[in-house]
């Protein structure tokens, strides 16, 4: 998992396709999705660590891109 679409991706097989309109709510959804899946151990903890970075990584840059707006 290199990317934030792998991310996408890799949830998709659990059959998690998350889109409600709001980018910031889809991210906190994806992180707690992601959560249940690592604690349930279906996920190591590498690709956990990945995709929880990623996913921060998104936060931050939608985050930013709201201020200057």
């Amino acid at each position: 998992m290199k990317t934030f679409y792998d991310l996408q991706q890799y949830l998709k097989r659990f059959g998690t396709f998350i889109y409600i309109g709001d980018r910031l709510a889809e991210l906190e959804l994806m992180e707690a999705e992601i959560r249940e899946i690592h604690r349930m151990q279906m996920m190591d903890t590498k690709d956990y660590q990945m995709a929880i970075l990623l996913i921060r990584q998104q936060l931050s840059l939608e985050r930013e891109k709201q201020k200057k707006n």
